[in-house]
C-alpha cells in the first residue's frame, strides 16, 4: 500500500511533463503542415539547383540530337 503512495504523485509529475510537452510543440509549431513535406517531395525543383551558365534547354539538345551529323 506504501507504494502506491509514492507512484500516485510520481505518475501526476510525469503526466504533467507530458501535458506540458505536447503543449509547447503545439506553440512551437510542430504539428503545423504534416502533409506538406510529403507532397512537396513530388514536385521537380532540380532547376533551381542548376547553375545558370550549366542549364541547357532539353528542347534544343533533343532536336541537335534527332539530327544526323554529316
Amino acid at each position: 500500500m506504501q507504494i502506491v503512495m509514492i507512484l500516485v504523485p510520481l505518475v501526476l509529475i510525469v503526466v504533467g511533463l507530458g501535458v506540458l510537452l505536447f503543449s509547447w510543440a503545439v506553440k512551437s509549431g510542430q504539428y503545423d503542415d504534416l502533409e506538406g513535406p510529403a507532397h512537396r517531395i513530388l514536385y521537380d525543383d532540380d532547376k533551381d539547383m542548376i547553375p545558370e551558365e550549366a542549364r541547357v534547354d532539353r528542347d534544343e539538345t533533343a532536336k541537335d540530337e534527332g539530327e544526323p551529323k554529316s
